[in-house]
């Protein structure tokens, strides 16, 4: 029996979010990872348009950009909602831990403890691909100033972590800034300039410490509503 996995990736162009949908060809059983509030209407008719069964809705992280659709999604489909037990929240149905796995169909994609960007940041790996959430972007990487972000730790879930995946791992980010949809493993290692393997911790971490970002414009609004699962229970007129 041939194994199939189809991939959609769409965006939300205000916060630039990358929500992937993950289907096992053949029992259509699927996954959703990083949906955002504002387009959740999409999905859930994607989802229904493509004869899918929607089995896990999967936050890498705890948002600081835009509210996820988890909460909502949760509600018009009955999936469940994944997080990091590193949050200690109660509205997840899943708490996972690094190296728990979940099944969709013939699959099974494996969750990876890649903190930094915040402390519960995870990637997620199926079929020589990896969801990196704000861990690794193409060409970048998520700040770490804010929601006990660690630079030192960063610079080891990349390094030690997602650069020892194969170089011809398909790197699929959480967002991306200027229209790129994917990159690889090797890509990164070389071409990354805050993280290729040339940058020495201590440079990274000096970097990072001097970016001196304004803080994300719907910050106030998203970590409350996040930590509710996007409040998605309540949101039925989305």
């Amino acid at each position: 029996m041939n194994k199939e996995i189809n991939l959609y990736q769409f965006q939300e162009p205000e916060s630039s979010t990358y929500t992937y949908i993950l289907a096992d060809e053949q029992s259509r059983e699927a996954v959703i990872i990083d949906p955002v509030i504002e387009t959740v209407s999409r999905d859930v008719s994607f989802i229904q348009s493509m004869g899918l069964t929607l089995k896990y809705i999967i936050d890498t992280h705890l948002h600081a950009d835009h509210i996820t659709g988890s909460g909502e999604l949760r509600r018009r489909t009955g999936a469940k909602i994944t997080l990091s037990s590193e949050y200690h929240l109660s509205c997840p149905d899943i708490a996972l831990n690094d190296g728990d796995e979940l099944s969709f169909g013939s699959f099974k994609l494996k969750a990876l403890s890649t903190p930094g960007h915040t402390a519960g940041c995870m990637s997620f790996y199926v079929e020589g691909m990896i969801f990196t959430g704000d861990c690794l972007l193409i060409r970048g990487c998520g700040r770490t100033d804010f929601q006990e972000g660690n630079s030192r730790e960063l610079f080891y879930s990349v390094r030690e972590k997602l650069f020892s995946l194969p170089d011809e791992t398909i790197v699929y980010p959480a967002h991306d800034y200027k229209g790129k949809t994917s990159s690889t493993i090797g890509e990164e290692k070389t071409d990354n300039p805050r993280l290729n393997l040339s940058v020495t911790e201590e440079a990274f971490v000096t970097l990072m410490e001097n970016l001196n970002f304004a803080y994300p414009k719907k910050i106030l609004e998203s970590i409350p509503a996040n930590k509710l699962c996007g409040h998605g229970e309540q949101s039925s007129n989305i």
